[in-house]
């Protein structure tokens, strides 16, 4: 076994963006069997789930601790360097800390410690790009009833909650016609399109409410008038009613538009996840302030309206949080992260990982 520096930045050098997964998670499996003495088995949705056996502790009842495999795009070819003790990627690419700095300091932690309780390492794939990873999860090969997913960004922050989060799908359909000869027998999707976002509230709506159109498509030939537009949006509030309400609102519109100029719309409303939130009096709460708080640092805890896989657990019956890898600038190729806040999540992990035994 490597550093932990090292580790980290081997794992980064593996390309797995959102469904290209497979050979980082083949190569966590060879790892986690040859360095922990694990039992690792892939679920039906390429999952893994690996088994790491207790050290210096009577405890049998495992814990679970979790990160992703899928890093964002653009995270093909990334090349990691280190200048002041910081670590950032040479080119136009992320880094990949969200959420491989995550992984390297749960299994420096597993590794090195010398008391730990059974655990269960569960490293999810498709979390990027819609929690598919742990909405997909089979839960009869995961025995454990407390989780901890090192995915946040702040170090001494437990994530208790999170967010109803409802997508959009909106398919409008309007008339071709020669924008030229014949505009007037048209009906342009994108001209609805643009009525119905245009009309409909957006971005904040309140401090636990968000709405965003996100993607949009449409038109074929510049002199033409464009028959088809296809729209992706979402909602999410960390309060159930009011994304509901907002989701309602946001279809609502799309339609009022589509039938006041002539058009057709459909509009697919699917709820991803439900809102909830971890009691601060949880003992799954209590443990990673307490591990926390052992790392030198002062525990707070926080309600996001970004999904987790603690959020999906959750729903599945694990009481699970989310705990920081330490990174900055997730998503955004000027992602990086300290050396030092690197060990330090570790560290947080050590430390639940004594407690816990």
């Amino acid at each position: 076994m490597t550093d932990l520096v090292s580790l980290f930045c081997e794992f980064v050098r593996i390309d797995s963006e959102s469904g290209e997964e497979e050979r980082f998670i083949d190569y966590l499996k060879d790892l986690l069997e040859k360095e922990l003495e694990a039992r690792c088995e892939l679920d039906a949705y390429g999952n893994l789930i690996a088994h790491v056996p207790a050290k210096g502790s009577e405890k049998t009842e495992p814990i679970l601790l979790g990160a992703h495999a899928d890093t964002v795009k653009p995270g093909k070819g990334i090349k990691p360097v280190i200048e002041d003790g910081v670590i950032r990627s040479v080119g136009e690419t992320i880094l990949g800390a969200d959420d491989k700095a995550g992984i390297a300091a749960i299994l420096e932690a597993v590794r090195t410690a010398k008391r730990r309780p059974p655990v269960e390492i569960v490293i999810t794939r498709g979390e990027e790009v819609g929690l598919l990873g742990s909405k997909n999860l089979d839960l009869t090969m995961v025995k454990s009833k407390r989780g901890f997913v090192v995915d946040g960004d702040e170090l001494d922050t437990v994530i208790i909650g999170g967010p109803s989060h409802v997508s959009l799908d909106i398919n409008i359909k309007g008339k071709a016609a020669h924008a030229g000869m014949e505009p007037e027998k048209g009906i342009s999707a994108i001209r609805v399109a643009a009525v119905a976002i245009a009309g409909m509230p957006e971005g904040r709506i309140d401090e636990e409410t968000t709405a965003n159109v996100g993607t949009i498509h449409g038109g074929m030939i510049r002199n033409g008038v464009p028959e088809r537009v296809t729209i992706q949006a979402e909602c999410r509030s960390l309060n159930h009613d009011k994304c509901m309400r907002q989701a309602e609102v946001m279809r609502r519109t799309f339609e009022e538009a589509a039938k006041e100029m002539g058009a057709q719309v459909e509009v697919k409303v699917d709820l991803e996840y439900k809102a909830s939130q971890v009691s601060e009096d949880a003992p799954v709460v209590q443990l990673a302030k307490q591990a926390i708080a052992a790392a030198g640092l002062e525990p707070k805890t926080q309600v996001i309206t970004g999904g987790t896989d603690a959020l999906i657990l959750n729903g599945k019956g694990i009481a699970a949080v989310v705990l920081g890898f330490g990174g900055k600038a997730a998503h955004a190729t000027e992602e990086h992260i300290a050396i030092a806040d690197l060990k330090q999540a570790s560290k947080v992990i050590h430390q639940l990982l004594y407690a816990a035994a």
